[in-house]
């Protein structure tokens, strides 16, 4: 069978939605988006979760400033860079990656938008102004954080590949 070369890249939940924060997914495996790929007969690429590996299963929801720091930031990158290689050697020879499809409203992995609190931050427990807290978190118009970074090292070695935001709760509408 012949190779159509035609790649779309794509982060990590949208394949697997058991590495989303525990209650933040309703859906089972895969984002039905995968079907209409597979069957248009692009090959997938998944890119690594970071908050997965950084923060583990049990992790809590959190806003884009609270991985808007060098650590964070560091990390990703060094998840990335081997994808970037790849990414590289695709282009090279001749393959077309599509797109990367980001995860709209994570706080790593949002392109359009992302969630975002200037006050979602320190100890819950006995916290008296905890419904504030709650209702300052918000959507806004930014990228997450590992997209962020990915899009900086896209740029850094001239490598054009489109990233396009999913709103996986406008899936099926």
């Amino acid at each position: 069978m012949k190779r159509n070369r035609e790649i779309v890249v794509v982060c990590h939940c949208i394949l697997n939605c058991n590495s989303k924060v525990e209650g933040l997914s309703e859906f089972k495996g895969a984002q039905s988006i995968t079907i209409d790929l597979i069957n248009n007969g692009y090959e997938i690429i998944q890119l690594p979760c970071p908050e997965m590996i950084l923060y583990g299963i049990n992790g809590w929801g959190h806003v884009k400033e609270q991985f808007d720091n060098l650590f964070f930031r560091e990390q990703c990158r060094q998840m990335l860079i081997p994808y970037i290689r790849q990414f590289d050697e695709y282009l090279k020879n001749n393959y077309n990656i599509k797109s990367i499809i980001a995860v709209d409203g994570s706080p790593s992995c949002g392109y359009n938008k992302t969630c975002s609190s200037k006050n979602w931050f320190g100890e819950l427990s006995g916290c008296k102004d905890l419904m504030n807290k709650i209702n300052d978190i918000q959507m806004v118009e930014e990228k997450g954080i590992f997209i962020d970074e990915l899009e900086k090292l896209l740029n850094e070695y001239n490598l054009e590949i489109p990233i396009v935001g999913f709103d996986e709760l406008r899936e099926d509408k």
